[in-house]
């Protein structure tokens, strides 16, 4: 890697601990919050919902940002979008707003991360290939997902711990703080490399150019279209479950305002993070197909998700989750690279983007059923359900795999063509 390309990583790296760490001081706690504050787990998980809706929502109009106005922008507009909105969840717990409060800044706090999904990335392998980079993306994207667990980890922790000695409310207030420190940063350093946005002065034409875009290169592109398909039952049970950990987990331990616990749970989980992105490269290496990697990881995930609904031991559950996370997180990095194989530079955002909003298409469904499951059936029910439910994406990835697209080859260069190659 040359020092251009080593600078680019090293603004991507510091861009990703501080966007994570700002968002993981709530990670661990945000079910309990929403609890405390009143709302009933249906309601709780409800509120989810409506944030992966506004993601849903937001997704292409921030994509003409993106594409558009620029990654940099992008970036910009996240950090004080999600700043605002989270500091109104605050002040909503502090006077136990109605549910549909909760919804409506459950819908802007998912404005504000649509304004990060598919920017960053976009950002980061068109300027890595501008400054000459060459190699595979999974070793660049792993060591990113590396950074995020690291600062997950001390995110997530302090949270908890922070919670328990203060308020739930307070580890909110960090996040905005982080958040507005991020928006310097950015502002200092990002710069958008390899890259030029294409504004638009109308911009409900641009939508529409962008959402033409997005099915062009996304839907009707058949190896892309069959990955995105399966993302609405991998990311929308994988919100669930990170989420119905943390009270799931209380119940077992026995002891309901162990907030350290639930932040503990979170920590174990960027732990595996930190895991996964080491093994993903790795892993790579051992298998001729990408999509090996991905259906693996999902068949194994609905066995441990199976396993840990019927647990009943809390350190059982906490070695179950750690797998859990691990396998999960070992599979985004191949995942986001066979992804970025397909796609061409004039339309990364766009269509990474356009396959966040399947991902959280899942997580508007997913997560209320699931949490309606667990209403009437107990949290480890629901967690059994979710691992049924993940099983559905295997069909659509096998789907993928048969289309013997280049970048499904573990040495398969980069590229921009979206044609197809014998295995």
């Amino acid at each position: 890697m040359n020092a251009a390309a080593r600078k680019i990583q090293r603004i991507y790296l510091t861009l990703t601990l501080g966007n994570t760490l700002a968002a993981s001081f709530i990670w661990g706690i945000n079910t309990l919050f929403l609890l405390d504050a009143g709302l009933s787990n249906f309601e709780a998980f409800a509120a989810n919902a409506f944030f992966t809706a506004g993601m849903v929502l937001f997704e292409v109009p921030t994509g003409v940002v993106a594409d558009g106005w620029g990654r940099r922008v992008s970036f910009l507009l996240g950090t004080v979008t999600l700043a605002v909105s989270t500091y109104f969840y605050y002040l909503l717990w502090q006077f136990s707003a109605p549910f549909w409060w909760w919804a409506v800044v459950s819908v802007l706090l998912g404005l504000g991360f649509t304004f990060f999904s598919g920017a960053v990335e976009a950002w980061l392998v068109d300027a890595l290939r501008f400054s000459g980079f060459e190699g595979g993306m999974e070793a660049v994207l792993g060591r990113g997902q590396m950074v995020s667990g690291v600062a997950m980890l001390a995110g997530s922790v302090a949270g908890g711990v922070i919670a328990q000695a203060t308020n739930l409310g307070v580890p909110f207030l960090m996040r905005v703080g982080v958040l507005l420190a991020m928006f310097a940063v950015a502002f200092g350093l990002m710069r958008d490399v390899g890259f030029t946005p294409e504004r638009s002065t109308h911009p409900l034409q641009a939508t529409r150019a962008v959402l033409a875009a997005s099915i062009e290169n996304g839907l009707k592109n058949p190896p892309v279209r069959y990955v995105m398909l399966a993302a609405p039952f991998t990311f929308g049970v994988g919100i669930y479950v990170f989420y119905a950990l943390q009270p799931y987990l209380l119940e077992l331990y026995g002891d309901p305002h162990a907030y350290s616990v639930a932040g503990l749970a979170a920590a174990i989980v960027a732990a595996a993070q930190v895991l996964g992105g080491w093994m993903a490269p790795r892993v790579r290496r051992l298998v001729r197909r990408r999509t090996t990697v991905l259906i693996l990881s999902s068949v194994v995930d609905m066995v441990i998700l199976v396993v840990l609904g019927f647990t009943h031991v809390f350190w059982v559950a906490l070695v179950l989750l750690a797998l859990w996370a691990v396998v999960s997180s070992a599979g985004i990095p191949v995942r986001q690279a066979y992804l970025n194989d397909m796609i061409a530079s004039k339309q990364r955002a766009t269509v990474l983007s356009f396959d966040s909003l399947m991902g959280s298409s899942g997580g508007v469904v997913v997560q209320p059923l699931l949490g309606r499951a667990a209403d009437v059936y107990g949290y480890g029910a629901s967690l059994a359900i979710g691992g049924v439910i993940e099983l559905i994406a295997v069909p659509f990835l096998m789907a993928s795999r048969r289309q013997r697209h280049q970048a499904d080859q573990s040495n398969a260069p980069t590229s921009t063509n979206t044609g197809t190659q014998p295995a």
